[in-house]
């Protein structure tokens, strides 16, 4: 920050009536430190009109003995505090804050916090015993013309009742947020050990309130119940020995009648990376951190993929081993995404054949009758699964209606039944015995290989007309990168806008100092994950913000996958 001597906070009273009525420019002249009763007030950054983005304001405020220490002894705990924090702010702020009081974003006091999910934040930051606050204030204007009895009603009264009431924690629900937090970290801890991918737990709630709305569904949700076979009991540091499904490493089936609850449950799975608020009905629910969802992306890009494991003998002698596109089919976008998966380091994929492509998935008896082996380039999933399981080690969980040959490659069958799991394994086994399938297996003796691919530097260039760097988030699913917008739809587990945005800012900090000439894309990102881990969001620019959170790795790198100035430098693969 450019300033750093410290004014009291008369001064900023001061400086808001010479300024009442004169032209916007001149809220600049805020910018600075300023000591409040009980905090300090930094005006980080001030917007140029009032349609600009907001100003960026942060407050620090000690917290003594308000937050017992031992919350604070992980990093787990320490970010159920921040997150917990952020929320009250948040809470607080639509309770006190007026709100609009003039032009564009006049009167605005927003913070970044989170929706059913916890993330690592930088929206609030502990550290050296304070709570570090930073939000924004969209600072009132009529037209071009300051406001200045407004501004100071924002900060004279409005934020120090919004931060004096944060900071009045009642610690009864900081414990069960923390200790919520805690335990899901055991679970997810235990799962390798148990030869576990994924828990439920029982009595969980499942469904959501719509596809747009990612809280419970409140109204005739049916709670999760294991059945007795795939019962397995976790022991938890604040909620004692619980309860509930595991589904084991190997290739799991969810089967089921249409409406049944097979999609809610595979969401359930690949939702279960993250953690959850208490109250979120799957604050129990538990997959292994590095589970990717594939699905076909019609339409997509890709660079320098190894597909053929799945994708030979195109025609016109198509390359598959080093396969690009710049407008990929289903069947080669899914093949694409499963071998960038297994190059990120993933050991679970889950997919659901409502989003997959069908040819990919599965070739039938009539057809390969109709259509022989070497006329068709596509080897289908069902063929590779259990190689990927037996020689790399992947599980597989697929949501699967319309095609009883999976039962063939299948460790467990989950069968839901209104929304209740059976387990159907047994009677699914005496099914293929009974019915035995007469298809061909096309898989070869071996899955195949994948390769790790070193990206050009020149492929991230970040900036746009007169600025260095322009990244952005367009939504949750949308990242512009300098002039390049990264189409990131396929990527259903992206939770939070701000994961969005970091994503973008962790490929600029990667190009810039992560990724050389020798280095894999994989061994890259990873580097700046270390580099992340040791010193928080903010080394990813040179300026304090308040709205990033943490993606994973495998999503930093299904973005890069799909940036169209992505070149990969095939003559460095190993």
């Amino acid at each position: 920050m450019p300033h750093t001597r410290i004014q009291e906070q008369i001064s900023l009273e001061t400086c808001l009536k010479k300024i009442d009525h004169q032209g916007y420019k001149r809220y600049r002249e805020l910018q600075g430190i300023y000591r409040f009763s009980g905090f300090i007030l930094a005006v980080d950054h001030v917007q140029g009109d009032p349609f600009a983005a907001p100003s960026r304001i942060c407050a620090t405020i000690p917290f003594g003995d308000k937050i017992p220490p031992d919350f604070m002894n992980t990093s787990a705990g320490k970010t159920a505090v921040e997150d917990f924090l952020g929320r009250r702010f948040r809470h607080f702020k639509t309770l006190i804050a007026k709100g609009s009081s003039g032009m564009g974003k006049s009167g605005l006091i927003d913070i970044d916090s989170g929706g059913q999910t916890i993330l690592k934040r930088n929206a609030v930051v502990i550290k050296n015993g304070t709570a570090e606050f930073r939000f924004v204030v969209g600072l009132p204007a009529a037209g071009r013309t300051i406001l200045g009895k407004e501004a100071a009603a924002i900060f004279m009264e409005e934020i120090p009742e919004i931060l004096s009431r944060t900071m009045d924690i009642p610690l009864k629900d900081l414990r069960l947020f923390v200790n919520t937090l805690a335990d899901q970290e055991t679970l997810r801890a235990s799962l390798k050990a148990k030869g576990l991918v994924a828990f439920i737990v029982d009595h969980a709630i499942l469904p959501r309130k719509s596809g747009i709305d990612d809280r419970p569904l409140e109204k005739d949700a049916v709670p999760f119940v294991s059945p007795e076979s795939l019962r397995v009991h976790i022991q938890t540091p604040n909620s004692g020995e619980i309860t509930g499904m595991g589904i084991p490493k190997g290739v799991t089936l969810i089967v089921g009648g249409g409406f049944h609850g097979k999609s809610t449950l595979l969401n359930a799975l690949q939702s279960g990376i993250y953690n959850h608020i208490p109250g979120d009905g799957r604050e129990r629910v538990v997959s292994l951190p590095d589970a990717l969802k594939i699905r076909a992306a019609d339409g997509r890009f890709v660079e320098k993929v190894n597909i053929s494991p799945f994708i030979s003998n195109l025609p016109f002698k198509r390359d598959t081993e080093c396969f690009s596109t710049d407008n990929a089919s289903g069947s080669t976008s899914q093949a694409a995404g499963i071998m960038e998966a297994l190059e990120a380091g993933t050991k679970v994929l889950l997919m659901d054949e409502d989003t997959s492509a069908s040819n990919f998935m599965i070739r039938d008896e009539r057809m390969q009758s109709l259509v022989p082996k070497e006329k068709e380039p596509i080897t289908p999933f069902v063929d590779k699964i259990r190689q990927l399981y037996k020689e790399h080690g992947i599980s597989s969980i697929l949501v699967m209606g319309g095609s009883g040959d999976y039962f063939e490659v299948a460790d467990t069958v989950i069968m839901m039944d209104a929304y209740h799991p059976k387990d159907v394994s047994q009677k699914a086994r005496e099914i293929v015995r009974l019915f035995p399938s007469h298809r061909a297996r096309e898989g070869g003796e071996s899955f195949g290989i994948f390769r790790h691919r070193i990206p050009l530097k020149s492929s991230f260039n970040p900036s746009r007309g007169k600025r260095d760097v322009k990244i952005d988030a367009k939504g949750l699913k949308t990242l512009l990168f300098g002039r390049t917008l990264i189409d990131l739809s396929d990527m259903e587990q992206l939770a939070d806008l701000s994961q969005t945005r970091s994503i973008g800012y962790i490929i600029h900090y990667v190009a810039k100092h992560t990724l050389n000439t020798t280095t894999s894309l994989t061994e890259a990102i990873n580097q700046a994950f270390d580099d992340l881990s040791k010193n928080g969001l903010d080394v990813l620019l040179p300026f304090r913000v308040g709205n990033l959170a943490l993606p994973r790795p495998l999503e930093v790198i299904q973005a890069i996958n799909r940036m169209r100035t992505l070149k990969i430098a095939q003559a460095d693969w190993r």
